[in-house]
């Protein structure tokens, strides 16, 4: 019995066709350009205030420096570090992001090695535990904490936010972190045991180097999460542990008069998650994409 095929010819790739391609990816790359700009002119914006001095800013809008260009200073900035409570709270955001990022990282990468790797009793149910658990709203769980950390005397110290956001990062970490470590090849988690590698040796010489991409940008994302939070630090906090985000958020009550000090102190609290994200935006992609390809 004959079999028939469908044959698709394409036609010569004629001067037509090519400047059709040409401006099909001209009106691509102009589309883009304009959103990244509508993007960015916040950013710019915000800038070119914490450049201006307060007189500048309150009578007119920062476009105007593109005509006028003399008056941009670095002096709001100094200014914001002789601050003391901005740059108190610039530390406690340090001291608040790396451990939350560090914690939910190691907890996460040791727990998501077990339910992949590990058979023991009741592993799918935890697992169904910790995916649901991804539902749960934050606000759930602010009256019950705060009673908690207030019971054993942790309650507005930068303990009490650090476990929050370890708590609470922890059910995405898990299920990221799970899903990329059951990628890996089966024989070769069988053939470190049959060599005589326990679990630990396994996890940290087989499993967390190939995991390590999926690893990096959990910690990217955990980091950028916690850096920018406001709610839980407004609310776990003190006047003595608040990080940036509630620092900048008490200037507010005086706008008009302390416009210098807000977008200063918000775009020096923008530095760090946007070099993070620029130096390690290829993790991204990893972290997205972990999982969905078995």
């Amino acid at each position: 019995m004959a079999t028939t095929g469908l044959t698709i010819v394409r036609g010569p790739q004629t001067a037509g066709r090519r400047v059709a391609h040409g401006l099909g990816r001209t009106v691509l790359n102009v589309v883009l350009a304009v959103v990244t700009i509508v993007w960015l002119i916040p950013t710019v914006g915000l800038l070119i205030t914490s450049l201006r001095p307060l007189g500048d800013s309150t009578s007119s809008g920062w476009w105007t420096v593109f005509t006028d260009a003399a008056g941009l200073t670095l002096d709001n900035f100094a200014n914001l570090l002789s601050n003391a409570t901005i740059t108190r709270s610039l530390l406690n955001t340090v001291l608040i992001a790396v451990p939350a990022t560090v914690l939910v990282v190691v907890l996460a990468a040791l727990a998501a090695y077990a339910f992949a790797w590990v058979d023991f009793q009741g592993r799918t149910t935890l697992l169904v535990m910790i995916i649901v658990l991804l539902a749960v709203p934050l606000q759930t769980a602010f009256i019950p904490l705060a009673r908690l950390f207030g019971a054993i005397g942790i309650f507005g110290s930068v303990i009490g936010v650090i476990l929050f956001h370890t708590a609470f990062g922890l059910p995405f970490a898990i299920f990221l972190l799970r899903n990329t470590f059951t990628q890996l090849p089966y024989e070769m988690i069988e053939s470190a045991r049959l060599d005589g590698s326990n679990e630990w040796q396994v996890f940290s010489r087989f499993v967390l180097p190939l995991g390590m991409p999926a690893v990096a940008s959990l910690a990217i994302y955990q980091f950028l999460w916690t850096w920018n939070d406001m709610l839980v630090a407004l609310i776990f906090s003190n006047s003595q542990s608040q990080p940036i985000t509630v620092a900048i958020q008490s200037q507010l009550r005086a706008f008009s008069s302390n416009i210098d000090v807000l977008a200063t102190g918000a775009f020096l609290s923008m530095v760090i998650p946007l070099a993070v994200y620029f130096a390690f935006q290829k993790y991204f992609e990893s972290a997205i994409l972990a999982g969905s390809t078995k």
